[in-house]
C-alpha cells in the first residue's frame, strides 16, 4: 500500500505558499508632489539650451535643457515649448546663446510662447555623494512687444551679453524671475529633500528604489531643477496682484 500522507503534505504546503503570494499586499508608490501654475490665466514657455559654467564638460546643454523640460511639463497650468523647436529659431537667428533680455523676447515671439526659460549650471559632480549647482532664469515677453519686421541676425548675435562684474537688477526693476540653488547630497537635509521629491516617483519593488535619486545623476539634477521651480512659481505667485475678498 502507497503511503500518500508526504504528497498531501507537499500538496498543501505549496496551496499555503500560494494562498500567501496571493494575498501580499500591493507595493505602496506614495503620491508625488504637484506644482501649480499660478494665475488663472494658462502660459506657454519655451526652453532654451542651457549654459554651462561649472567647469565640466561632460555638462550637455540640451539634456539639461530636457530634464528642466521634464520638471515643467508637470506644472498644471503651464503648456511648454522643447528645446529643438528654440534651438531651430535660434539657428534661423544666427544666435548661439540667450545673451539678452531683448534676445529672449524675439524668441518668445517667433515661438508665440509668453516666456523663456533658460538654466545655467554652475556645479556638476555626478560622483557619490552627488553635486549641483545652477540657476534657473525665466524671461517674460515684454506686454505689447512688437517684433521689427526685419530683424538683423548679425546684429542680434553681437548683442552684449552681461559680463561677471556687471550687478543683477534689483527685484524691482528686474524684467526676469530667478531661482538658485546649491544641493549637495552630503547634507542631511538635502538626502531627506530628495527621498521625499521620489515619494510617488521611485519604484518600490526596485532594487535601490527610493536611493536611485541619489545614484542616477539625471534623477538628482531632475530633483534639483524641481526646486528651483517650485521657488519661480511661489515668486510669481507672489509677484501677482491678490484680490481682496
Amino acid at each position: 500500500m502507497i503511503n500518500t500522507a508526504p504528497r498531501i503534505l507537499i500538496c498543501l504546503i505549496l496551496a499555503a505558499a500560494l494562498f500567501s503570494a496571493g494575498c501580499e499586499p500591493p507595493p505602496h508608490y506614495g503620491s508625488e508632489q504637484q506644482l501649480f501654475m499660478p494665475g488663472a490665466k494658462r502660459q506657454v514657455w519655451a526652453i532654451a539650451p542651457a549654459i554651462n559654467l561649472s567647469g565640466q564638460k561632460g555638462v550637455d546643454p540640451l539634456l539639461q535643457a530636457d530634464l528642466l523640460y521634464q520638471q515643467l511639463q508637470q506644472v498644471h497650468g503651464l503648456t511648454v515649448v522643447p528645446v529643438d523647436r528654440v534651438v531651430q529659431v535660434m539657428a534661423g537667428l544666427k544666435m548661439e546663446k540667450v545673451q539678452s533680455e531683448e534676445q529672449a523676447a524675439i524668441i518668445c515671439d517667433r515661438l508665440g510662447c509668453d516666456a523663456l526659460v533658460l538654466a545655467t549650471v554652475t556645479a556638476f559632480d555626478p560622483y557619490d555623494p552627488p553635486k549641483f549647482g545652477g540657476s534657473v532664469q525665466v524671461f517674460a515677453k515684454p506686454a505689447g512687444f512688437a517684433r521689427q519686421k526685419n530683424v538683423d541676425v548679425h546684429e542680434l548675435s553681437r548683442a552684449p551679453a552681461p559680463v561677471e562684474s556687471d550687478s543683477l537688477p534689483s527685484p524691482k526693476d528686474a524684467k526676469f524671475l530667478q531661482a538658485v540653488g546649491m544641493f549637495d547630497a552630503a547634507n542631511g537635509t538635502v538626502r531627506d529633500a530628495v527621498l521625499d521629491y521620489a515619494r510617488g516617483r521611485a519604484d518600490p519593488t526596485g532594487p535601490l528604489g527610493a536611493k536611485e535619486y541619489l545614484v542616477s545623476m539625471d534623477r538628482f539634477c531632475g530633483f534639483a531643477y524641481f526646486k528651483l521651480v517650485d521657488d519661480l512659481l511661489k515668486q510669481l505667485d507672489a509677484s501677482l496682484p491678490k484680490v481682496r475678498k
